[in-house]
Formats: structure tokens, C-alpha cells, sequence
């Protein structure tokens, strides 16, 4: 059974920076790909962020790139987003997400097992 947990979401000032963290319990996530979605009300879960499962590479929504950054702990059990050069319009509910297979996708239907969501909310 695979649990995540997010944390570190908050209020911020525009401009400011704020890291995120997903820890995985039950198994690590080597060679599984990892991800970071978003969600405000009435609206569908959007892509953030994403990480291959066996290899380094990331990838990242055009609006996010240069301030976002995707990683993950040498044990495969945490992974991270910080986020940096916050605005308002970062606003929404982080969710992290885990497939079973090594291949990212920027899907959220592609993705089998999610945290609970961690609330981030940045002030003009």
C-alpha cells in the first residue's frame, strides 16, 4: 500500500519561495515516476511538474519553468518542488502523485496513487 504525504504549503508573499515535500511510505518510488499536479476550485487538476522514474530527467508547464524546481532524496522516498518567484496565480492545492511505471506523464488520470493535498496560497 502506497501513502504520500505532502507538506510545507502556506500563505506567501508574491516574490517569495516556498518548498514542498512529498514522502512515500509503504515503498519508495524507484522506478516510478513522480509528479506534482495543482487544483483550484472548479477547475481540473493542472501539471506542474514531473520526474522520470529511472533517469534524472524533468519537466515542467511553460508558466512554471525558471522558477520551479522537481526533486527527489537519494533514498527515493521524499520528493520535492521548490518553488520559487511565487505569484498570485501559483495559488491552488499542490497534490503529488506517483505512477507505477517509470515513464512521467503530465496526465493527471495517469497517475495511480496521490497525497492529500497541501494548500499554497500567495498574496499580491
Amino acid at each position: 500500500q502506497v501513502q504520500l504525504v505532502e507538506s510545507g504549503g502556506g500563505l506567501v508573499q508574491a516574490g517569495g519561495s516556498l518548498r514542498l515535500s512529498c514522502a512515500a511510505s509503504g515503498r519508495t518510488f524507484s522506478g516510478r515516476a513522480m509528479a506534482w499536479f495543482r487544483q483550484t476550485p472548479g477547475k481540473e487538476r493542472e501539471f506542474v511538474a514531473s520526474m522520470h522514474g529511472l533517469a534524472d530527467s524533468v519537466n515542467y508547464r511553460d508558466s512554471v519553468k525558471g522558477r520551479f524546481t522537481i526533486s527527489r532524496n537519494s533514498a527515493k522516498t521524499t520528493v520535492y518542488l521548490q518553488m520559487n518567484s511565487l505569484k498570485p496565480e501559483d495559488t491552488a492545492v499542490y497534490y503529488c502523485g506517483q505512477r507505477v511505471i517509470w515513464q512521467p506523464s503530465s496526465s493527471y488520470s495517469h497517475y495511480s496513487y496521490w497525497g492529500q493535498g497541501t494548500q499554497v496560497t500567495v498574496s499580491s
